[in-house]
Order: structure tokens, then sequence, then C-alpha cells
């Protein structure tokens, strides 16, 4: 997922416990929008690489929660919410490809093949020291691709920045002979489906009253500190 300039956190404090999505990326900003939550985005600062012999779901459970924590002693009193994606082809742990060879190489990989795709999400509560985390796949069956049609893809969609080398989101929606898992909203970077649980267990619940007073602030002071208004 890309992942633009940080936005600076809100220093605001509310009667419940404010919403941060440790990532500044675009698509998971995106996608927590649908929750019509206010929240703040803080870029994590960590080192993703994997460690010797660690899983792929012991990665993503690992760097999820270490993106949370990564932010936790700006946010004391709140919810941050980390995710971490890999995809995983043949015992092989693939992330960003970063250029345009290694994206066509991953893609031609994948042609005719089915990758599992691993999110890990993280849901740290800083009021009271508790997290949880889960782990959700989702396989992605891909068409036979000519050299041509990979190419094509890469060069009109630079998916530099996305692990699998494609945006699901995008144009990478064309690969795909179909698409197996609980939740496509996983394959973009925010299980929305396990995230809506996590937050009811934090007393949360999206379709409660909990955020009704974050709800009433004023939006136009508070956009100005890194709060972001749902459906903004």
């Amino acid at each position: 997922m890309t992942e633009p300039s940080s936005t600076q956190p809100s220093t605001a404090q509310s009667s419940t416990a404010e919403l941060v999505l440790a990532s500044s990326s675009r698509w998971r900003r995106e996608l927590l929008d649908r929750l019509q939550l206010p929240y703040q985005c803080h870029s994590p600062d960590i080192d993703e690489t994997p460690h010797s012999g660690e899983t792929p779901h012991a990665l993503v459970h690992r760097l999820a929660l270490s993106k949370a924590n990564a932010v936790a002693a700006l946010f004391p009193h709140h919810c941050i919410v980390g995710s971490d994606q890999v995809a995983v082809f043949e015992g092989d742990i693939l992330g960003k490809p970063h250029t345009p060879e290694k994206a066509c190489a991953n893609l031609a990989r994948f042609s005719g093949q089915r990758v599992t795709f691993l999110t890990g999400l993280a849901l740290l509560d800083t009021r009271h020291q508790r997290h949880q985390v889960h782990v959700e796949p989702f396989e992605v069956v891909f068409r036979t691709l000519s050299t041509q049609e990979i190419e094509n893809y890469v060069t009109k969609e630079q998916p530099l920045d996305s692990a699998g080398s494609f945006r699901m989101e995008g144009l990478g929606i064309a690969l795909f002979e179909r698409l197996e898992g609980r939740d496509p909203n996983a394959l973009i970077g925010l299980p929305l489906i396990a995230l809506c649980d996590m937050l009811r267990q934090a007393g949360l619940d999206p379709l409660g009253t909990s955020f009704n007073s974050a709800q009433d602030v004023d939006w136009r002071s508070e956009t100005k500190r890194g709060v972001r208004r749902p459906n903004a």
C-alpha cells in the first residue's frame, strides 16, 4: 500500500478513546472512512525486515502490532489500528516490489496461479494497555497473463509500493480470474470485518453511540490539527 507523508496527530482528547490509524496509506484511509468514525493518522517508523526463520503469519502479526506500538506514546488514551500485509507464493514471502522489473517478475510467477495474501491487523487500546491481533487470509487466482499484459499493467499502474505487485482497488482487478476469502477489503490492506469486531470488543461499536460526542467537534479546527473527518 502507498505510504505518503505522515499526518501530524491531534492533541485533542475526548470522553471516549479516539481512533488512530498507524499508517498514512491513502488506501487504508479510504477503507477506514467507510466506517464513518472520526480518526487521526500517524505514520509509524519501524523496521519491516523479517526475522530469521519467521513465518509469514508471524511476520504480519508482529508488524501490525509493532506499527501500533510505535505511535502509542503519542496517543496514551486512544485505540490505535496497525496493519501489515504480505503475499505468499511457493513458500516465498513477497512484499513491495519497489522496481518495475521486480513487479513484472512477480506477476509472471503468479500467472495462472493461486497466491495467498496475509493481512495482520492490530488494535492497541492504550487506555487499558490491552491489544487484539488478527491475521486475515485471502486468496487470489490469477488469469494466465501474457508478457505484454504484465508490462502494460505495470507501466499503467506502477504498483511498486503494493504487496503482490498489484492494486486491486485499481486496474489490478483485470489480472484476476477469481478472489476467495471472507473480506476483500483485506486485499487492499485493512480487513474491515475483523476491525469492526475488534472495535466492538473495545467498546467502540461503529453502529453504536460510542463516537457521538466525537462527532460533535468543530471539524474546521480539528482538521487543522490532523483529525480526519469521515467522508472528507
